[in-house]
């Protein structure tokens, strides 16, 4: 069965280095808790993007087309116990997500590009994916991975989450693999915070955050994946779209 938020969530996103994160860590403790479901610190994210043979989804990003969407498969920590279909939508701001649960066949499957007979009826993002992937001709693109810490509180539903060491693999079918070749995209030290809330930002949370020098950026982690892997000479015309 699909899980569904129900409604558009704001999300920001900002680079900050290991300063920061020490400085924003220290004023937000006292306002919220470490995420129930990690609450000894950091756990590994991977994700395989899926895009279709004229890049789309990236295009769409750079262009800052809105609304937008993209599928991914993820899982925690390596583990294939629990994966996750997802599709995230973004209207400038505000994103929505819809997932739901796959099987470790159904995984390598999908990221072997091949469609999955006679599965999925009782999950229609599943069905959704395996149309678009016969339509279109999505495939899973490249592999994401970094290392996240996540604090939330109730009020406004707040999630800020601080994601460090964001690395980039072509090696999908590798994806719960402890020895995944990848690459790390951003320079040494330098990570993303975001924080998402629903229909507002507390003020004490609000005034923990505002370090007046943050740099805020609308690229996704998988937009920034796949131009460092495309590299300079053909990422070069992407940037010029």
């Amino acid at each position: 069965m699909d899980r569904f938020s129900g409604k558009y969530r704001h999300e920001q996103k900002y680079l900050v280095d290991e300063r920061d994160i020490a400085l924003i860590t220290a004023r937000i403790r006292p306002l919220m808790k470490p995420d129930a479901f990690h609450p000894d610190g950091a756990y590994r994210i991977r994700s395989v993007y899926f895009d279709d043979r004229q890049d789309s989804a990236l295009r769409q990003n750079l262009n800052g087309v809105s609304p937008r969407s993209k599928f991914r498969i993820r899982i925690y920590d390596e583990s294939m116990d629990v994966i996750h279909l997802e599709q995230k939508r973004k209207d400038h701001d505000l994103t929505l997500k819809k997932s739901c649960v796959l099987t470790a066949e159904e995984c390598r499957l999908l990221l072997s590009g091949r469609p999955v007979p006679g599965a999925g009826k009782d999950r229609p993002l599943f069905l959704l994916l395996q149309a678009q992937m016969r339509m279109r001709l999505l495939l899973p693109r490249i592999l994401v991975e970094y290392e996240r810490t996540a604090y939330t509180c109730r009020e406004g539903n707040v999630r800020v989450t601080f994601d460090r060491n964001l690395a980039s693999s072509d090696y999908v079918l590798r994806l719960s693999d402890p020895a995944l070749p990848r690459r790390p995209v951003m320079a040494p030290g330098q990570h993303i915070m975001e924080v998402k809330y629903d229909e507002f930002l507390p003020s004490p949370i609000r005034s923990a955050l505002n370090m007046g020098k943050l740099e805020r950026t609308t690229f996704s982690k998988y937009t920034l994946c796949r131009l460092y892997a495309l590299g300079p000479s053909v990422s070069g015309p992407f940037l010029r779209l």
